[in-house]
Formats: C-alpha cells, sequence, structure tokens
C-alpha cells in the first residue's frame, strides 16, 4: 500500500507507522521528479510528537538555546569518537612500532613481506567497510561501532602469539575488517548531529586524534621497550588490545545510535537537532536503502573527483604511516631513539588538522582551498627528506618528514565533503563507501612504492609522494570549479524558478538526494532546479565548496 503523504495528517501517518505500512511520496502527484519512497525517521518523529514549523523555527531562532545544545551534544559525542581514534591509529600502527624491535628475527617476516602487511590491512578494509556502512544503517550504529572496537582489540592481542608471517597476515586481514566502518559510521555520525559549518572542524577534533595516538603511541612503546623479561613486541599487542576491549564496552553503553534515540536529550532538544539537519539537507536516518541513489552516486563528478583526491592521498599515507619509523632509523640506531623521534610527528600532525579544518569552518568557502593548501608543506618535507644529506643534515631530514604529515589535514576535509554535500541517506552513504575504497586502495598501494633495496633513502617513495601531492592539487582546484559552476545553475535556476505548490519540509522529509531537492521555504530554504538531460533529476542544491 503506498499513500500519498503530502496528502496524510499526523493521525494517518502514525496508523500507517503503528500498522507497519510503506509511507511514500507518490512521486508524480507530489514532485514530478525523481523516485521517492520511505519518509524520513527523524520527520516521522516531527509529525508523531506535533512539532509544527513555526514551533522549530521559534526553537531555531534561539541562538543562545542552539549553543548550549551544540555544546551538549560535543560532550556526549567528542570524547568517545576521539577516544576511538586515539585507540584505532595506535593498533593500527603496532605493526609498525613493532618493527623496530625483534618482530622481523622473531617471526622470520623479510621486509618485502612487511610491506604486504602493511597492505592487506587495506584489502579487508576495502571488502568490508560499505557492507557494514549498509548493516550499520539498516541495524543501530552504535552497536555495530561498539562491537567492532571489541572484535578489533580481541584480534590484536591475539597478534602476540603468532609466530610467522601467516599468522601475522590471518591478524592483519581481520584487524582490517573490524577497523573497516568506524571512520564512514563517525563521518555519517557528524553529519548526523551537526550542521555543515560545523562539521569540519568535529571531523577535525576526532580525525587529529591520530596525531595524539601517534604521540601516546610513541610514548607508550617507549615505556614498554624497557622490558626486557617479555618479547617487546607481544607486549605492545597485548596491552594495546586489551585496552581497545574495555574502550569497545564503553562505546556500546554510552554512544547514542541516533538522534532520536539518545536518552540524555529531551524532546525539544532532539526537535531542534533534527531540524539543523534538515537545514543542511541532509536529513538524519533512513533505513530503506535506494538503489536509484546508489546509481546516482555512482556517476556524480564530485563524488569520483573526492575518490579520485583519496587515492592518491592515501598512496601518500600508506608508504609514510608504514615506512616512517624506518626511514627515522635510518638516521639512528638505537630503536627507542627511533620511536621517541616520531613523537613530535604526532603533534605536527594535530596542529595540520585543528588548522585546516577550523579554516574550512569559519572560512566560507575554503575547503577545496585548504585540500590545495595543505599539500605545500608535505611537498616541501619530501624535497628535504629525498635530498638533504643524511650524514650532515639529520635534523633537516627529520623535520622534512614532520612536515610530510600535512596532507592528512587535506584527508579530512575530503572525507567530510561526502556527509557536507551528498543529500539522501543512501547516496550519502554511498558516496562515503566509494571514497573510502579509494582510501584503501591508496593505502595498499602506498607501502609498495617504498623498496627495501633503497632503505633508508626510499627515493621512489619520494618521488611518488612527490608526485601524488602535486596532482592533489589540481584535483582539489577542479573540484572547486565543479562546485562553483553548480552553484551558478543553481543561482541561475532559481532566478528564473517559482515556488512550487508542495510545502517545503514535506520534501525535505521525503530522503532526497541533493539533485532532487528543488523547494523554497523560509524555514528550509532550497532551490528550484531546471531538469537535466532529460532525465529526473534537477540542478543540486548549493555545495560547499
Amino acid at each position: 500500500m503506498t499513500t500519498g503523504a503530502g496528502n496524510m495528517d499526523n493521525k494517518d501517518l502514525s496508523e500507517a507507522k503503528a500498522e507497519g505500512l510503506p509511507i511514500s511520496y507518490n512521486p508524480k502527484e507530489d514532485f514530478g521528479t525523481g523516485d521517492v519512497t520511505d519518509l524520513d525517521e527523524a520527520e516521522i518523529f516531527l509529525r508523531d510528537n506535533n512539532f509544527t514549523s513555526g514551533y522549530i523555527k521559534e526553537l531555531l531562532a534561539d541562538k543562545k538555546r542552539n549553543k548550549r545544545l551544540v555544546r551538549r551534544v560535543d560532550l556526549v559525542l567528542l570524547p568517545l569518537l576521539a577516544g576511538t581514534y586515539v585507540l584505532q591509529y595506535i593498533d593500527k600502527q603496532a605493526l609498525s612500532y613493532s618493527a623496530v624491535f625483534d618482530l622481523f628475527s622473531d617471526t622470520g617476516t623479510t621486509q618485502s613481506q612487511y610491506s604486504w602487511l602493511a597492505s592487506i590491512f587495506y584489502f579487508a578494509y576495502l571488502g568490508s567497510e560499505y557492507p557494514f556502512t549498509i548493516l550499520a544503517q539498516k541495524t543501530r550504529m552504535a552497536k555495530v561501532v561498539g562491537g567492532c572496537v571489541i572484535s578489533w582489540g580481541s584480534i590484536l592481542m591475539i597478534t602476540a602469539a603468532c609466530q610467522n608471517f601467516g599468522g601475522l597476515a590471518t591478524c592483519r586481514f581481520l584487524l582490517g575488517v573490524f577497523e573497516a566502518p568506524i571512520t564512514p559510521c563517525f563521518m555519517m555520525i557528524a553529519a548526523m548531529w551537526y550542521t555543515r559549518q560545523e562539521q569540519p572542524f568535529r571531523a577535525g577534533v576526532f580525525y587529529c586524534c591520530n596525531g595524539v595516538g601517534s604521540m601516546l603511541g610513541g610514548i607508550f612503546t617507549y615505556a614498554i621497550g624497557q622490558i626486557d623479561t617479555f618479547p617487546v613486541w607481544r607486549a605492545v599487542f597485548l596491552i594495546c588490545g586489551g585496552l581497545t576491549v574495555i574502550w569497545g564496552f564503553l562505546i556500546l553503553v554510552f554512544l547514542p545510535d541516533t538522534i532520536l534515540s539518545a536518552k540524555r536529550f529531551s524532546l525539544e532538544e532532539k526537535a531542534m537537532l533534527v531540524a539543523r539537519g534538515k537545514l543542511g539537507r541532509t536529513g538524519i536516518l533512513n533505513k530503506t536503502v535506494k538503489w536509484y541513489q546508489i546509481k546516482e552516486a555512482l556517476v556524480d563528478p564530485q563524488v569520483l573527483l573526492l575518490a579520485l583526491f583519496m587515492l592518491l592521498n592515501e598512496v601518500m599515507n600508506g608508504g609514510v604511516a608504514n615506512f616512517g619509523k624506518l626511514i627515522i632509523k635510518g638516521l639512528v640506531t638505537d630503536p627507542l631513539l627511533t620511536t621517541a623521534l616520531g613523537i613530535p610527528q604526532g603533534a605536527f600532525q594535530v596542529v595540520w588538522i585543528l588548522t585546516g579544518t577550523f579554516l574550512a569552518s569559519k572560512v566560507p568557502n575554503f575547503r577545496t582551498i585548504s585540500m590545495a593548501l595543505y599539500m605545500i608543506p608535505t611537498i616541501l618535507g619530501i624535497c628535504l627528506i629525498w635530498k638533504l644529506d643524511r650524514h650532515h643534515h639529520k635534523v633537516g631530514v627529520l623535520f622534512g618528514y614532520y612536515m610530510v604529515g600535512s596532507f592528512v589535514s587535506s584527508l579530512v576535509v575530503a572525507l567530510q565533503m561526502p556527509g557536507a554535500n551528498l543529500g539522501g541517506y543512501t547516496k550519502r552513504a554511498t558516496g562515503t563507501a566509494i571514497v573510502f575504497a579509494a582510501y584503501c586502495a591508496g593505502n595498499i598501494i602506498g607501502p609498495h612504492a617504498f623498496l627495501s633495496e633503497e632503505a633508508p633513502l626510499y627515493p621512489t617513495g619520494c618521488k611518488v609522494i612527490l608526485a601524488c601531492a602535486s596532482a592533489q592539487i589540481f584535483i582539489a582546484m577542479a573540484l572547486r570549479l565543479l562546485l562553483i559552476r553548480r552553484n551558478k545553475q543553481r543561482d541561475a535556476a532559481a532566478a528564473n524558478g517559482s515556488e512550487p505548490e508542495n510545502d517545503a519540509a514535506e520534501e525535505i522529509a521525503a530522503d532526497l538526494t541533493d539533485f532532487e531537492v528543488c523547494v523554497l521555504n523560509s524555514l528550509f530554504p532550497q532551490v528550484c532546479g531546471l531538469c537535466m538531460g532529460g532525465t529526473n533529476f534537477v540542478f543540486p542544491s548549493e555545495s560547499e565548496v
């Protein structure tokens, strides 16, 4: 049974929901464009609790109340997201920390096999990320995240018992499986709880915890390195894994699945959070997988450019993350000193990420500029590593290593753009998954640019990083031109268009993609578009540039 939601009152809608009937729009009657089914759950919440658009508008007009609400959201979410990122980074890099101790000799692993250990993690990540993302959409996101955290912590502890390359490879593969949904889910959580203007800096706050994890992991490994009664590399895996398992149970208890299920917020606060999400045209949650939105994500040039940017970015990351410690090891001989010298790199990473995401949040239409700008220190840093004499300019080489990590700021801004610019829950999840598929592919490729016979200079790896960083500047500018063109088309369409008869809130409720949004309304201001090439899509809503 299909009911025109635009003609239903609150009572009819509630009864339909209670009877388990599918609630949908008739695309021809209500819109004349698109193929829209199933209301956003947030809209059902507003209707069931009789929140009118006028009352919500009054709530949103109270700036002090909004600021208090955002602070409360920060206090509930950010510690959990940040803590998970710290542990995820330390656990993922446990292999790198162990490599400077006796991992190779105890397990008979060669440096070539080490490159494959770095890559195999991302083969698993690539295959698991989208299925877990869909699972999180259709079930309970926080429980999926918590379960995965506990699972990867357990796998890490098992890694301590490995005796050969085969055992290490199996554990690395399983670690990739269970770490796969974390970042995509966190980006969707940020898109759910925060406005488009708030998202980049919040994403930066929890993503910069990779840098915090780098510092803490270095200090932690340095402390464990003092042990002389037990293999240090095995102790690293055991202790890191145990801490992660404990943290996973905290995630299960305290991380809310959605705005609607959060117990720490009143009905009015939930209504405000829902309305804030609708102002950004991204919606809150829809558990129906919509195939037309998947197809739209696959052909959207914005998604494809972001995926290419991410691929090249993570080719660099795959090399630097796994061979950075070995680059430092080429400067000094003491493994503990190698670990200690890697600690400042985490501090640099925190600075790069926070400054880049702060600018992207505060300066209008600065995101693509930030993506390009933060490639410049990477280019300078890799040139220092590549060209300076290591015997006479060790400090310069080390400083170059610290500078190279600036590309991570561009990564964070790029990761957040699907959540900010893509409408439709399935399209947003799919766009995020495509970008993360490129993320995985880059991390698979990256370690193999660092050839074992070229250690510790790795000139081929340096050339690859230089080429990737330079190309990303051009891709970021191409993305900027695309989004500016779309916004100009949107403005031109608005100048020639007319206000549709249907209510704006009704259309936003329908889980529309960014190409389908075409409404003008005082509470949820959208822009009418023109049909593109005879398809069912219209010019996209305004994009963050």
